[in-house]
């Protein structure tokens, strides 16, 4: 159950400006996500759905308004602290999978580790687990190529959740996927947030995929409606 604000997203607007015209993309946005809440965005085209989940992920930054992470203000944040705090505490999954081709299953899921630093035998037993969870054992060796849609979002879904982050951010999981493999990667997901307790906040147009979450967030126009 959820018991304490993972995310605090508080007046936050968005414009963005070609040459001298202003659009403005989220207009006053206030939303609270709890701590193993699985959330779901859900919006038109160009209603600012995935503008405010990369707001909250980090990667872009707000015109005004905060957003606070387990209580911290990431407008507050250094530089060095805003890239620990995305690569820690927060694994992204996108809709087209970005997996690096000339790298296997392993090495892509571990790539941000190696990134960071850190040595990959120290991470066996995690890694072998999240293998285990997303099912592709026999997959280790394999190249994206030599995988099916699934299977690399499967990947993704393996290297957002490595470095074992209390939240995951996920930009339209299922829209490269056909029905059936994207309802075994939203059961996934769902699992994910059951049993692992993560916090997940998904952008979706599918009312299939909202199904599997707690609660549904509109937006409309950069409004949140409800």
């Amino acid at each position: 159950m959820p018991y304490d604000k993972a995310i605090e997203v508080i007046g936050l607007h968005k414009v963005f400006k070609l040459g001298q015209v202003e659009l403005p993309v989220l207009c006053d946005v206030n939303l609270n996500i709890y701590s193993g809440e699985f959330i779901s965005i859900m919006g038109a085209s160009g209603s600012g759905k995935s503008t405010l989940l990369y707001l909250i992920g980090g990667l872009d930054n707000p015109t005004s308004g905060q957003i606070k992470i387990k209580g911290k203000s990431i407008s507050s944040m250094k530089d060095k602290e805003a890239s620990s705090m995305r690569r820690k505490d927060i694994g992204f999954i996108f809709q087209f999978y970005n997996l690096i081709p000339n790298l296997n299953v392993e090495e892509n899921i571990m790539l941000s580790l190696l990134l960071d630093g850190k040595r990959e035998k120290f991470y066996k037993k995690e890694l072998d687990e999240i293998i285990h969870i997303v099912g592709l054992e026999s997959r280790m060796k394999h190249k994206p190529r030599e995988l099916s849609g699934g299977e690399q979002q499967r990947v993704a879904i393996a290297r957002a959740l490595i470095n074992s982050p209390d939240i995951i951010l996920a930009d339209e999981p299922i829209g490269n996927l056909d029905s059936k493999t994207g309802t075994d990667i939203m059961n996934l997901l769902q699992r994910i947030n059951r049993e692992k307790g993560k916090t997940i906040i998904q952008v979706t147009h599918s009312m299939e995929s909202v199904k599997y979450g707690d609660r549904i967030v509109k937006i409309k126009d950069g409004i949140v409606l409800s």
